[in-house]
């Protein structure tokens, strides 16, 4: 870290910062919109606005929070598991089609800078080795089940506004209306993986890790 003081910390994060700013932002006007959608919904059926805090409560907001969340979470855990073992020709997004790269080296626990979990070794390199995967896939997991809570007490919620009985929630999932909503999502963020897979291998952007070099080869696999 010594090397990266003289870097402003804005600098040294400004990639995460900025994200995050963004994701903030993008929330808050998520919240705000659905807020006044769910109210005009509420005022065709004649029924009381809902209140801002009440509404971030409600199941219209979880369902449409975690609904994103989960299809971003299982692109990425996809994305980080399949590129072990499946290759592009001539993509930046994957590794060379036969020599080993420096992401399949043996953990050294004597490389300056190595994580704890490496110098110790065992069960805990085992579980550090596969934590990234491990990270995503929890996180799709909860995602997943924010969604089928979300969804399924927005259902309910539509169903009392037409004075119909609240359903179980395993009857709920045989309704289309989950899965209608998780797969519009999921098929989104497969096409949005295959097309810098596949766009990278032409194209280029200058100072992107995401390309290639611009003088390299359109064959030329990895970055």
């Amino acid at each position: 870290m010594a090397k990266h003081k003289d870097k402003s910390f804005f600098y040294r994060n400004s990639l995460s910062i900025v994200f995050i700013s963004l994701f903030l932002l993008a929330l808050a006007a998520q919240a705000f919109f659905g807020w006044r959608e769910h109210n005009e919904t509420l005022s065709d059926a004649g029924v009381a606005a809902t209140g801002f805090l009440s509404y971030l409560g409600s199941g219209h907001f979880y369902a449409a929070t975690f609904e994103n969340f989960q299809s971003e979470f299982l692109q990425m855990a996809l994305y980080v598991v399949l590129t072990i073992s499946l290759r592009q020709i001539g993509s930046a997004e994957s590794k060379d089609l036969t020599r080993l790269e420096e992401v399949d080296r043996v953990p050294d626990p004597t490389r300056p800078g190595a994580p704890g979990p490496v110098k110790k070794g065992g069960w805990r390199l085992k579980l550090y080795t596969h934590s990234l995967s491990i990270a995503f896939l929890i996180l799709f997991l909860l995602s997943w089940a924010g969604h089928l809570y979300g969804s399924y007490r927005e259902f309910n919620e539509q169903e009392a506004l037409k004075h119909k009985p609240p359903k179980e929630i395993l009857a709920f999932m045989q309704e289309p209306q989950f899965w209608f909503e998780t797969f519009q999502n999921w098929q989104s963020e497969f096409l949005s993986v295959a097309s810098i897979v596949i766009l990278s291998i032409f194209l280029r952007q200058k100072g992107s890790p995401e390309s290639k070099p611009v003088d390299a080869a359109h064959m030329e696999t990895g970055k």
